[in-house]
């Protein structure tokens, strides 16, 4: 297990239990009333730690090595899923996943940006970052579901859509716009969840939706803290105070009424217990879809207008 920083005294712990077990088996040692004793400390540990996280922490377990990603939600929460490529006009983006899965009994299009789990997959999926191809690939997975009368779902984990010099000249902008112009306009329920990292216009191409969820440890943001600390000092090392400042956490998009629901995790975060945590989101799409099931063509496209119509504060000077 790879530990982070700030769970450095979880680690020690758990060291210390590792190294205990192991004398105790070479040695033919009863230690489990040290190991209970040390687990209880682990519990303890963990509770202080992870009840206090920090705006940069969590942050920080939005990007753990180990997190579930697309892949493995749809693996798990879905019986079958047929997975679709290309946008038609250019190429197959890696860096999006999309098709028909079935979920509790019931077809819906899967959609959502694929990070790497090891240093050769993260190459070739762009580490989630997508070119413009990969939104217009979601974009006509999208309309296929509308023609077929399913539900929707997008899975946002992106560090932002990719900002290299060919994504500017194949219309990395354009398509972007197009996805939300389009979203908002589609006749079939959709729900979005932030389940990693959701950062500026990369996460918002698939992230217009009749509901918003997030995961309890990720973050939503027009900017990375890394990347506000360097424009508004000139370097990384204010990141942790750009991460409050930005206000970026679950709870803060919940508190400002920017997303729906936030699905709790496993203590530690998603990567501690991934299959639990993908039948929690099971369980919590479901019940959402259950609940959008109800509203009509016109109630779902109307619902999408007003929430993000109504997004943000104003005032109007005389």
């Amino acid at each position: 297990m790879i530990f982070l920083d700030f769970e450095r005294p979880i680690a020690d712990i758990y060291d210390r239990i590792v190294q205990l077990e192991e004398i105790g088996n070479a040695e033919d040692i009863d230690v489990s009333p040290a190991i209970a004793e040390l687990k209880e400390k682990l519990e303890q540990k963990k509770q202080e730690i992870y009840g206090t996280l920090s705006r940069w922490q969590k942050v920080q377990l939005s990007r753990h090595p180990e997190r579930p990603y697309t892949l493995f939600y749809i693996e798990n929460m879905c019986s079958s899923f047929t997975e679709l490529h290309g946008d038609r006009q250019h190429g197959d983006d890696k860096a999006i996943v999309g098709g028909f899965g079935s979920l509790d009994g019931r077809s819906v299009m899967m959609i959502g940006h694929q990070k790497g789990v090891d240093t050769k997959s993260r190459q070739y999926r762009n580490f989630g970052m997508a070119n413009p191809e990969g939104y217009r690939k979601a974009l006509r997975l999208m309309k296929l579901a509308e023609k077929f009368n399913k539900p929707i779902i997008c899975l946002i984990d992106t560090p932002g859509a990719y900002p290299g010099i060919e994504a500017e000249q194949r219309g990395q902008a354009e398509a972007i716009a197009r996805n939300l112009y389009e979203m908002v306009n589609l006749k079939v329920p959709i729900i979005c969840a932030v389940i990693g990292e959701g950062a500026s216009g990369g996460a918002l191409g698939i992230g217009v939706g009749n509901r918003i969820l997030m995961l309890e440890n990720t973050w939503y943001s027009v900017i990375s803290p890394e990347s506000c600390s360097s424009i508004l000092w000139g370097n990384w090392e204010h990141k942790e105070q750009a991460a409050e400042q930005l206000q970026l956490t679950a709870e803060d998009m919940k508190r400002f009424g920017l997303v729906d629901t936030i699905v709790p995790e496993p203590l530690g975060g998603a990567h501690h217990d991934a299959l639990l945590m993908a039948d929690t989101l099971k369980n919590q799409l479901i019940a959402t879809l259950d609940e959008l099931a109800e509203l009509s063509d016109n109630e779902l496209r109307d619902q999408r207008i007003n929430k993000f119509s109504s997004m943000g504060h104003y005032e109007v000077m005389s």
